[in-house]
């Protein structure tokens, strides 16, 4: 097997052309020719991750954050695609297509969540989310849940109100604080929300949960290597979950 029939296999389920218009995404560095033998999956492509290829003999890497994101400007011997292409190792980055693709980040976010039955939303912005019940509780009883199913550490606002109905975004969404309110959910479950939405949210009623970037979107790897261990029978897959940020 090759680099390009794990690709293409990979295309097919979040094809490339559905992710956000900012996003880079696809076979972003190696040969797509290389025959495959073993393969690591983890969310960031760092010097721990390459490392840690190099050291299971893996001839590809899959990532959910894109390798390179932002136009280089040079290759030089410090740098990761550089090192990549010196260790013979390639980089298939699924991002935003994968976020919102069937069996994606958000559907397993609401997996883990165990929200009841999941839908989809498209934003205002025309991002599709997803949504869910639980059993009505209140912001901080749920709070307690996401920080048990979901590892780290939670940071939220209570709206005031119980929680029944959940809106979801992995990684960075406080942005659709809005949509929360246009379509009157309870909470909404995201990361990376600043001070100014915390305010916002109390101010409209809606309980914002910040469970973290790392822990809203890791949450694929262990499905991902499932499903392609299942396709590609041939190929060794192994996971990889470093750990970048620490709480004191």
């Amino acid at each position: 097997m090759t680099v390009n029939n794990i690709f293409e296999f990979l295309n097919r389920l979040f094809p490339t052309d559905t992710a956000c218009d900012f996003d880079n995404v696809g076979l972003l560095v190696g040969d797509g020719e290389a025959e495959v033998k073993k393969a690591l999956i983890s969310l960031d492509c760092t010097f721990d991750t390459l490392n840690e290829a190099i050291k299971n003999g893996c001839e590809l890497i899959i990532t959910h954050h894109p390798v390179i994101f932002t136009p280089l400007k040079s290759v030089t011997e410090e740098s990761i695609i550089f090192n990549l292409i010196k260790n013979n190792i390639a980089v298939i980055s699924m991002h935003t297509n994968m976020d919102i693709g069937a069996n994606g980040v958000n559907d397993c976010l609401c997996q883990n969540i165990g929200l009841k039955d999941i839908k989809s939303l498209i934003a205002e912005d025309g991002y599709l989310l997803k949504s869910g019940e639980i059993e009505p509780q209140s912001a901080s009883d749920f709070a307690k849940h996401l920080k048990s199913v979901l590892g780290g550490r939670i940071k939220f606002c209570d709206g005031g109100k119980p929680i029944k109905n959940v809106l979801v975004c992995s990684g960075s969404g406080g942005d659709f604080l809005l949509d929360a309110k246009l379509h009157k959910f309870d909470a909404l479950v995201t990361a990376d929300i600043k001070h100014n939405k915390f305010l916002e949210a109390k101010d409209i009623g809606i309980s914002l949960f910040d469970a973290g970037h790392f822990e809203t979107e890791d949450i694929i790897v262990e499905p991902l290597k499932e499903t392609l261990a299942n396709e590609f029978n041939s190929i060794d897959f192994i996971t990889y979950h470093p750990e970048i940020i620490y709480y004191a």
